[in-house]
């Protein structure tokens, strides 16, 4: 009865497992080169971030334009003094005590010339710095995202070929299996054909592990649902051909990197005449207000003050050390440097990807001929399989050559796309 009691319990469990597990079945979703494009660059993350970053940036040059308005404030102050006190001719009074106390409103407002003007111009500069380097990020994530699908596109079409091929294997198994039992052919060619077919099985399980990996990155890199799984709606790889452009060695100038840091040295020179400049141009201090003034316990009256002040600062730690001056000169220094960088990083991205569009073009030419040699050498080898002239082996051997015929084109058509846009991204291209 136990057991029986027990068996019913494990029945059970297994079925709320089967339940949960099917709960959490994984959603298709059919995905083409137009789609991955349109969703990398809207739902991945880090261009979100950079995005982010742009709005703070124009939050900062909002808050830069704050410099010229006054504040205003309202409240009350008190003053308490005991002792002595002297009047205004001199005279000291002693054993005295005065109390009073202000209530009302006032503005005050202090405007740095010297700073103003050039701090809000730095921080719109600045933002159009940030715009540019998330136009360039957005445009690195959305390069990795087509390098994904296409990765994505091979892994899935070489597990349908394997699949093709184990089909083909099996039927060709069986036709044996039934010849031995006719006394025509050998056991040995038989266990030889059976073992070809697991080993094919087994590449088409390792083909399928690597397509959902494949398909994991690509979801990730979209900030899809975990639980999605991405097949390639495209059921052909074809090789994509571009309007040729020439090569322009100066085309960093329309890269969006470039002109980010340009705009940053602009933002740099612009800082550094707050201590230059600057120094040239006043402050202005105004103040007015007004209100009830008196005693704690007298009568108050109303009182209204007004203060103006023009004044030039002359810094002397400024103009002896100069370390202000020392610190921009010395980003401006690096940010020069960052750019000269940028230009030999440009002519490194254009020369590797212009060689990856010309080598995987040769490779894939190649990789073609092979291609419809095998899968013509297979046919044959099928049909002589059939007439009885040709051995299993021969069969299986022309299996793995056009195998590895197709992924070879696979791989080659893969890598003369991805240079395609390499290089679409290396001459400033957006996508």
């Amino acid at each position: 009865m136990r057991t029986k009691n027990n068996l019913i319990l494990l029945f059970l469990f297994i079925g709320l497992m089967l339940k949960a597990v099917t709960g959490q079945a994984q959603e298709t979703l059919p995905v083409n080169l137009e789609t991955v494009l349109k969703l990398s660059g809207a739902n991945n993350l880090t261009v979100k971030e950079y995005q982010l970053k742009y709005q703070l940036a124009i939050a900062e040059k909002a808050k830069a334009k704050e410099w010229w308005l006054p504040t205003v404030y309202a409240g009350a102050t008190t003053h308490y003094l005991t002792g002595s006190a002297m009047n205004t001719d001199g005279h000291i009074f002693t054993d005295i005590k005065q109390t009073n106390v202000w209530a009302g409103l006032g503005i005050n407002m202090e405007v740095d010339f010297g700073k103003g003007f050039y701090q809000v111009l730095a921080a719109k500069q600045k933002a159009q710095a940030v715009h540019y380097f998330s136009l360039a990020e957005k445009n690195k994530i959305i390069l990795e995202a087509v390098s994904n699908y296409f990765d994505l596109q091979s892994s899935q079409l070489k597990y349908t070929f394997l699949q093709q091929m184990l089909v083909q294997s099996d039927t060709l198994t069986q036709q044996i299996k039934i010849q031995v039992d006719a006394g025509i052919r050998y056991q040995s060619e038989y266990l030889l054909s059976q073992s070809n077919y697991n080993h094919l099985k087994i590449n088409s399980l390792q083909a399928k592990m690597d397509w959902q990996k494949k398909s994991a990155l690509l979801s990730n890199l979209l900030n899809l649902d975990k639980n999605t799984r991405l097949i390639n709606a495209d059921t052909a790889l074809v090789p994509l051909q571009f309007s040729a452009q020439q090569i322009d060695t100066a085309g960093f100038t329309i890269r969006a990197e470039y002109t980010g840091l340009k705009a940053e040295l602009q933002s740099l020179q612009t800082s550094k005449k707050t201590v230059t400049q600057g120094l040239l141009l006043p402050k202005l201090r105004l103040g007015v207000d007004n209100g009830a003034f008196g005693g704690y316990t007298t009568q108050m009256n109303n009182t209204y003050q007004y203060h103006a002040a023009l004044l030039w600062n002359l810094p002397f730690g400024r103009l002896v050390y100069k370390g202000d001056i020392k610190r921009y000169n010395a980003q401006i220094d690096l940010q020069h440097n960052a750019i000269e960088q940028f230009k030999n990083q440009y002519q490194a991205e254009i020369a590797t990807a212009n060689t990856g569009v010309e080598l995987s073009g040769e490779q894939m030419e190649i990789a073609k001929q092979a291609l419809q040699i095998s899968t013509e050498a297979m046919s044959q080898s099928i049909e002589r399989q059939k007439l009885q002239t040709a051995k299993p082996f021969e069969v299986f051997q022309a299996q793995q050559f056009l195998l590895q015929a197709q992924v070879d084109y696979l791989n080659t058509v893969s890598s003369y796309n991805k240079a395609q846009f390499e290089l679409k991204v290396a001459k400033g291209e957006l996508l």
